[in-house]
């Protein structure tokens, strides 16, 4: 049976009173050295009751009766010893005013002390014992950081919150080595390896902040020493830690150190902004961030009801308006321009899978290159203050019809007379954990028990976090002028059989192995580099500014023109887009 709070409280109560008698008489013994006259067994036997009463009524007032031992603290204890010092004063004002037979007056300070530790240690006790034995069932972990993280880490564990039992920390830090935590040992790093051994390690939790690098060195280290259940500690606030599962993002992103919150602010906030795409990965990233930098009105728009039901589910934002159409279709989304007058537009609508716009080159050309060019004349037309043309890697040299498609907007949107409005592009990779993108389907096919598919054993990829990348572009269009093409840092390329491997490793199927199925049409092995020698600096580490490329804009709203009407788009699109090298 569950205690209750009454239960408990008498228990308290009972315990308190053998405490309170017992730490008397002992004042007593040690008074006369262990034995008591009789002229003062009398004045013992009339006191001892008083004193308990005056104690019990005084706890009760000051709610000790109600206080959980196991989650007795240092802040207790002083609560605890203020309702001693009540306590006795109460008695000793009793003794001078109303009692008047002999008693001895040093056996009330040693019983105060005696009391006190008593009535403290039999509090203590479940916590001294939590410390010192393991409880059944719970996983022996090693916590990889001293630090208040550490600290509260320890304390779930011991208060049965978390399913794991921490037997030893190390820290790279020297000044740490050899101090104690909780109880628990501060261990050089060096020291990792021999004590899993000692200790029968299994699970590993990571309470430092390392860098991308860092901790996929420290991820490939434990797990060469058998350590495949590690876990991330985040501080949700006070002492709460949420405990999650290392993820191939954790392992893979980008972090960049550069951004600029008071730029992204000062294109963002008071501001009508239309997101189209709204619905997408990163068009709802998009919104999120927008919402966070205080926007004034939010539009989203997006052809996918089920898309646009869920962001707008999501975000919390009062003064946004649903706009469920599509960017082709140029009447309605101009009623969207005249109602609402967005004064910044974020275009993400795109069809973005490679394969999917080979076999739907109409719809691509469609949605790709018409439905950009109808948000950027419209938002000439009303005067929009700026337009940001969401771009990819693909793009560059491309060898597939998502790529061209991507490639002729840039070319619009570089080279149409904007007027007021300020033009730009920002172009990047892949983003972690977009849907249809390799992640997601890797963990979709390991949660299945299924061997990963990827297509070539040398395919690479650059990654970046879908926030990070967003972040980034708002603040490539804040500093823009007009006509960029703005290129974000991507890093390193990352081979995708690499990357499966890991993520076998992090899930413990490396069982479950890897199958090559075959480059798709349009697919290549790589994407091109995102920065060259010919492509600018600006103020900022992680973003550039590729060179302009020219084009008569009257050749290609006419090239527009003929590449809906012709069979043969594939062709038209080369002509358009010279080092197209289409991938078939």
């Amino acid at each position: 049976m569950r205690p209750t709070v009454l239960t408990r409280a008498l228990f308290f109560v009972v315990i308190d009173i053998v405490l309170f008698f017992s730490s008397f008489f002992l004042a007593y013994l040690l008074r006369f050295n262990f034995y008591i006259p009789e002229t003062f067994i009398s004045s013992f036997l009339e006191l001892v009751w008083i004193l308990i009463l005056i104690k019990i009524t005084i706890f009760y007032l000051y709610k000790i009766y109600f206080i959980t031992w196991r989650y007795f603290v240092l802040r207790d204890v002083r609560k605890i010893l203020l309702a001693f010092v009540v306590s006795y004063i109460i008695f000793v004002l009793y003794l001078i005013l109303f009692y008047d037979n002999p008693y001895p007056r040093s056996a009330i300070i040693i019983d105060f002390l005696l009391s006190f530790v008593l009535v403290i240690g039999i509090r203590f006790s479940k916590r001294v014992y939590q410390d010192l034995l393991k409880p059944d069932g719970l996983n022996p972990a090693i916590i990889i950081g001293a630090n208040q993280k550490a600290i509260n880490i320890i304390g779930s564990a011991r208060e049965g919150d978390i399913d794991f039992f921490p037997v030893s920390i190390v820290d790279e830090n020297r000044s740490l080595i050899n101090t104690y935590i909780s109880n628990i040992r501060v261990s050089d790093f060096d020291k990792l390896e021999h004590l899993i051994q000692k200790y029968n390690i299994n699970s590993a939790i990571i309470t430092k902040d390392y860098t991308t690098d860092e901790l996929d060195k420290l991820f490939e280290k434990l797990n060469s020493l058998g350590i495949t259940n590690i876990k991330l500690s985040k501080l949700l606030g006070g002492k709460n830690e949420n405990l999650r599962d290392i993820s191939i993002e954790d392992l893979l992103a980008r972090n960049p150190k550069d951004l600029d919150e008071r730029a992204i602010a000062s294109l963002i906030e008071d501001k009508v902004i239309l997101i189209t795409g709204a619905g997408g990965s990163i068009g709802s990233e998009i919104v999120r961030q927008c919402a966070k930098y205080g926007a004034k009105q939010l539009l989203l728009l997006d052809h996918s009801e089920f898309n646009l039901y869920t962001i707008s589910e999501e975000v919390g934002f009062k003064n946004k308006v649903t706009l469920m159409q599509s960017v082709v279709d140029k009447k309605l989304l101009e009623k969207v321009f005249f109602t609402y007058k967005p004064e910044i537009v974020i275009h993400a609508a795109a069809y973005k899978h490679v394969h999917l716009c080979e076999e739907n080159i109409e719809g691509a050309v469609l949605n790709n290159i018409i439905g950009t060019k109808n948000c950027i004349d419209l938002s000439i037309k009303y005067e929009v203050s700026k337009f940001v043309l969401i771009s990819t890697d693909k793009a560059v040299r491309p060898t597939n019809i998502m790529g061209v498609t991507k490639r002729v907007s840039e070319l619009y949107a570089q080279n149409i007379d904007s007027k007021d409005t300020l033009i730009t592009g920002v172009r990047f990779g892949n983003v972690l954990g977009s849907s249809g993108s390799v992640i997601p389907k890797f963990k979709k096919q390991i949660e299945s028990n299924k061997p990963l598919t990827i297509t070539h054993p040398d395919v690479t990829r650059y990654f970046m976090l879908i926030p990070e990348a967003c972040k980034l572009v708002l603040q490539a269009a804040a500093i823009s002028k007009n006509r960029e093409l703005f290129i974000l840092d991507m890093g390193d390329s990352v081979k995708i059989v690499d990357l499966a491997k890991k993520m076998l490793k992090i899930y413990g199927k490396n069982e479950l192995g890897i199958i090559y199925t075959g480059l798709r049409k349009g697919e290549k092995l790589y994407e091109e580099l995102l920065i060259d020698e010919e492509d600018k600096d600006t103020r900022y580490d992680s973003i550039f500014i590729a060179p302009k490329s020219e084009y008569d804009i009257e050749k290609l709203n006419s090239d527009i023109e003929e590449l809906l009407s012709t069979a043969d788009k594939a062709k038209k699109l080369k002509e358009i887009v010279p080092e197209f090298k289409h991938n078939v």
